[in-house]
């Protein structure tokens, strides 16, 4: 059988940089300002005047073994039987899981639909017998297309002749995205140099090059320009002042009228031609002062951005995400804590504590819950997760893990708010609840691991760590349960202070082995650095390290009294939630493009 796989080179020894395969993108595919399917990346190297520019285009890699495939929930994303990976936004949830799963930044959130979009090979095109828009657009022929594996094609011959490169073969993803003379500042974004101002990044920032009285004769030169001009300067007594509108006051006092009336008459379109004949003759000074000021004026607002090929992709799971994390570890220990001692014959049965733990739990779940569909651009397909569910994606079976849960806890709560006692302290409840509050605990760090883009999420510690962060939230809830006084769980104050200066001392062992240990790659290396030297560093060392594990560990150390102990668990909460934003946000600061 005939394999067809489709795919890209981009001779770089041909590209100019001139964008018009950005150009053609956008306009086959009618997206919105602000977001590229395709972009050209710039490089430059050396000192001037021995300097030289290389560009590379960057969009979908179309991998063969695509994690974006893989961890979308709903499959809005799938492998064709051609190789080009497509996408269907009217199936998508808006999860952003893909932006995560892919290396190569390639996914982004179409502002216009809140849903993800990337290249898609233009298949619709492909689909009719024609090339991708990109590729017809190109005046250099530096975007070659077609069947990698046909012998006979260009792109297949190119590959077998050329030297090519490919973006991130470690990552193990296949990408059929090839490079001629592919540079590795390009390929590789760790290599190229950072600077707080490069090309195309000064729009919103006004930097000092020239001098401030150089600059200042510029802006009046540009102020009179546009002083002379026909453009609308919004001044309110220019053409509004003592003329009317003629739409008769209908458009409620803030004219949008193309035929505004003027003050002398006439509209504002012979006004703005009648005005410029006035500049040209000399006339009306005062007022040719007035829109000269007006006009000064608003060059020196402050600029706003609406069009940047830049890094927009950062902190795609934002508070919702690191939040989901607290609430979800509060959720599985909380109720895991109390049967596994139950279990374990270290406090008598009580249908009083089971019951209290599981509404408890069933609070903070349903927070979980919560914090998950806030973080969807589609909240309202959340549904779609359990209903049209990719069994690949760790979103999908974290969704039924958490529903399964969460129907349990609601019938051990039930049962103890009914007196079915005996149900509600039976060993196989017991048993249940604790296997399923570990899976609630656990399997978010098997939906890290499908993020391939997020390097220091590939830690193999990831299920432990997510286990242990839960006994730290459910023996800090359980001491503040104590204190509080709520019936049965004065008995736990004991238990939980060890277990929480046990949890303590792993976590703590956990961290030093994700983040001090060697890296295998370097941006999970500057993800780690990030968080121990970088912006992180304060909410690390003073509210993971400092309130979240040493005072904790000592209060514990020094008391055991309920206050104590409820203090330390209070400390540890608290710790708990700084390290949870300094691991999901400082690895999505790292640039993948």
């Amino acid at each position: 059988m005939t394999i067809t796989n489709f795919g890209f080179v981009i001779d770089n020894r041909r590209c100019i940089g001139c964008h018009a395969c950005t150009v053609a993108c956008k306009t086959e595919h009618d997206d919105p300002i602000g977001v590229n399917k395709t972009w050209v990346k710039y490089i430059e190297k050396g000192e001037f005047p021995n300097t030289n520019r290389n560009f590379s285009v960057m969009r979908c890699n179309h991998c063969d073994d695509s994690p974006c495939t893989d961890v979308c929930p709903v499959t809005a994303l799938w492998e064709r039987e051609d190789g080009i990976v497509d996408f269907d936004p009217e199936r998508c949830i808006g999860c952003k899981a893909c932006m995560q799963g892919c290396p190569y930044d390639a996914l982004y959130i179409d502002p216009e639909t809140s849903t993800a979009a990337k290249c898609n090979y233009c298949s619709h095109r492909v689909d009719t017998g024609r090339e991708p828009a990109c590729v017809t657009v190109c005046p250099e022929d530096a975007i070659i297309a077609g069947d990698v594996e046909n012998p006979d094609t260009e792109i297949a011959e190119t590959i077998s002749k050329q030297e090519v490169q490919a973006r991130k073969p470690e990552k193990g993803t296949d990408p059929t995205l090839f490079y001629v003379n592919g540079d590795e500042g390009s390929t590789t974004p760790g290599t190229t140099a950072r600077e707080d101002h490069y090309m195309w990044s000064d729009a919103p920032n006004r930097v000092e090059t020239r001098g401030a009285a150089r600059e200042e004769f510029d802006i009046r030169r540009a102020a009179e320009s546009l002083a002379n001009s026909d453009v609308d300067l919004g001044r309110s007594d220019e053409a509004r002042s003592d003329g009317g509108c003629a739409c008769g006051g209908e458009c409620g006092g803030e004219c949008r009228c193309d035929d505004r009336v003027a003050s002398d008459g006439g509209t504002a379109a012979t006004s703005a031609a009648g005005r410029a004949d006035e500049h040209r003759s000399g006339g009306s000074d005062e007022r040719e002062n007035s829109r000269t000021e007006r006009a000064y004026e608003l060059l020196h607002e402050e600029a706003r951005r609406v069009y940047d090929i830049g890094e927009s992709h950062y902190t795609s799971w934002g508070w919702e995400v690191y939040s989901y994390t607290w609430t979800k570890s509060i959720a599985a220990g909380v109720f895991m804590l109390p049967a596994l001692f139950t279990l374990a014959g270290l406090v008598e049965p009580n249908a009083t504590t089971i019951g209290v733990a599981s509404l408890v739990s069933l609070v903070f779940l349903g927070l979980t819950t919560l914090l998950l569909v806030l973080d969807l651009e589609q909240p309202t397909r959340f549904h779609w997760v359990l209903l049209r569910p990719n069994w690949n994606s760790w979103l999908v079976k974290g969704g039924y893990i958490l529903t399964a849960t969460g129907g349990f806890l609601t019938l051990v709560a039930g049962s103890w708010l009914l007196g079915v006692e005996t149900l509600v302290t039976n060993p196989v409840t017991l048993g249940v609840g604790a296997v399923l509050a570990a899976a609630t605990a656990v399997y978010t760090a098997f939906l890290f691991s499908q993020s391939k883009g997020r390097d220091l999420w590939q830690s193999p510690t990831m299920p432990l760590h997510m286990f242990t962060q839960a006994v730290v939230a459910g023996a800090s809830v359980t001491g503040l349960l104590g204190l509080a006084g709520v019936a049965g769980f004065d008995a736990f104050v004991g238990l939980s202070r060890l277990t929480l200066a046990a949890g303590l001392v792993v976590h703590l062992l956990i961290i030093a082995s994700e983040i001090f240990t060697p890296h295998q790659t370097e941006d999970a290396e500057e993800a780690a650095a990030r968080i121990t030297r970088g912006r992180f560093s304060r909410a690390f060392w003073l509210g993971g390290v400092l309130v979240g594990i040493a005072l904790p560990l000592v209060a514990l150390a020094v008391s055991a009294s309920p206050a104590v102990v409820a203090v330390g668990g209070v400390l540890a909460l608290a710790g708990l939630f700084a390290f949870e934003y300094c691991w999901i946000t400082a690895p999505q600061t790292i640039s993948l493009a």
